[in-house]
């Protein structure tokens, strides 16, 4: 089995977010890698990944990184894969501004579609949607996913509604 889609962070401080990602995916059963490079410390190893990762059969991958934040767009830099920037709020981050910014205001040419500070679990669904695109098994687990937070607003409304308030009108 060859993984699908890459999870990249910039350090292993980021796993606690990033393993939302992993989470999902595994949910979903898509085969994916994830592991830490730099765009700081190590920009000969992210060359060789963003050279290599089509290659390989990634077909989506989901950079996070905190502080400065450069791995994502470097990432894209490197490849036509679709490439989703997870911002991720660090010890030296200031309230994960810097993260967002350096991940969402790339220049023309290099998209990095981003989602929310800590938003890994996001990304993966993001991901999720793009494989269905040409994958009928994990369009339908994605369909059954999508039915599943529907029924739990449903649910939540039906145990709302056994919360009695004298002027409360629904």
């Amino acid at each position: 089995m060859k993984p699908r889609v890459s999870i990249i962070m910039g350090s292993t401080s980021d796993m606690p977010v990033m393993e939302q990602a992993a989470k999902f995916l595994d949910e979903m059963e898509i085969p994916f890698e994830i592991n830490a490079l730099s765009a700081h410390r190590t920009p000969e190893l992210v060359m060789e990944f963003t050279e290599n990762a089509h290659k390989r059969g990634i077909e989506v991958i989901i950079a996070g990184a905190g502080g400065a934040a450069h791995l994502p767009g470097v990432i894209a830099a490197g490849t036509i894969l679709p490439v989703i920037g997870v911002p991720v709020r660090s010890s030296l981050s200031v309230d994960g501004w810097d993260s967002i910014l350096s991940i969402l205001q790339m220049p023309a040419g290099i998209p990095v579609a981003t989602v929310a500070l800590d938003g890994a679990r996001n990304a993966a669904i993001l991901a999720t949607q793009m494989l269905s695109l040409s994958d009928e098994n994990i369009r339908k687990r994605l369909i059954a996913f999508k039915k599943e937070l529907k029924n739990k607003v449903v649910k939540a409304n039906q145990e709302l509604a056994s919360h009695k308030f004298r002027f409360r009108i629904n």
